[in-house]
């Protein structure tokens, strides 16, 4: 039974006093029986939390009884067990790190391009589609035709950019993320370096997998999140890191490692 309620959600929006917001939200996650990850950061908050229905409400009630968090959305999904072991609300620089001066997605952004438009925009033969997650994040599944910038780190990825090849010679640049969060600062920072159509899928892959039907998906494998759970599949349900690849062992607990089975591939 899946009692467990997951909660990834995020804003931009101008936070100065966001260290003033940290214990009361941090008191409260722990009153409700919340755990997870929210980062506070002058440009807004970044989060994902677990816990039950009324305590998940709870917290995302008093996000937005702040007037600047209002229009905060979320992304939910069930479990049958709890993936966090703590709660931490802990203070940034930035809400995602990219590293780079002067880009902010409330000034400047992609176009948002909702799920059921997706598939027909990829399928754009002057559309590079760049997968901007890590490389192990990749290595458990990616959209049909993306490019890897086979980055550790996204601060990696603006380096990427600026010597890729693949997308030199395209009019139309495509990226997505797990939930949209990347791919907002990922998009202000191509329209920055230049470049003139450049969309991003809304809401990231966590959106596509819940709005588009799998017998119409181009979506190949399964998506990883930063928690216990490691990955979901197509249907948000966790896989607890069943047949993890190879490639993403060096960020996996050894518990889940030990768990994995080995492909014909990987015997010794």
């Amino acid at each position: 039974m899946s009692d467990v309620r997951i909660s990834a959600f995020y804003h931009f929006t101008p936070l100065e006093d966001h260290e003033g917001l940290r214990l009361p939200l941090l008191d409260l996650c722990r009153a409700e029986g919340v755990r997870g990850s929210i980062l506070l950061a002058a440009e807004g908050v970044n989060g994902t939390i677990a816990g039950p229905e009324a305590g998940i409400a709870a917290v995302l009630a008093h996000l937005r009884s702040d007037p600047r968090l209002a229009d905060l959305t979320e992304k939910a999904s069930h479990a049958e067990r709890m993936p966090f072991r703590r709660m931490k609300v802990r203070l940034k620089r930035e809400i995602v790190s990219l590293g780079v001066e002067g880009i902010d997605p409330r000034r400047v952004v992609g176009t948002y391009v909702p799920p059921a438009d997706w598939n027909a925009l990829i399928a754009d033969p002057d559309v590079v589609l760049i997968d901007t997650r890590n490389d192990y994040e990749v290595a458990f599944g990616t959209f049909e035709g993306a490019v890897s910038p086979e980055t550790r780190s996204f601060r990696s990825f603006p380096e990427w950019v600026r010597s890729a090849r693949q997308v030199a010679n395209k009019p139309k640049v495509a990226m997505f993320c797990t939930g949209g969060i990347r791919c907002e600062k990922a998009s202000a920072l191509l329209l920055e370096e230049g470049f003139g159509e450049v969309y991003h899928l809304e809401g990231g892959i966590l959106n596509y997998l819940e709005k588009v039907p799998r017998e119409e998906s181009m979506w190949r494998g399964d998506c990883f999140v930063f928690d216990e759970r490691i990955a979901v599949d197509h249907d948000l349900a966790p896989t607890w890191g069943r047949e993890a690849p190879a490639e993403a062992h060096a960020v996996l607990p050894a518990d889940v490692i030990a768990e994995t089975p080995r492909s014909d591939t990987e015997q010794v």
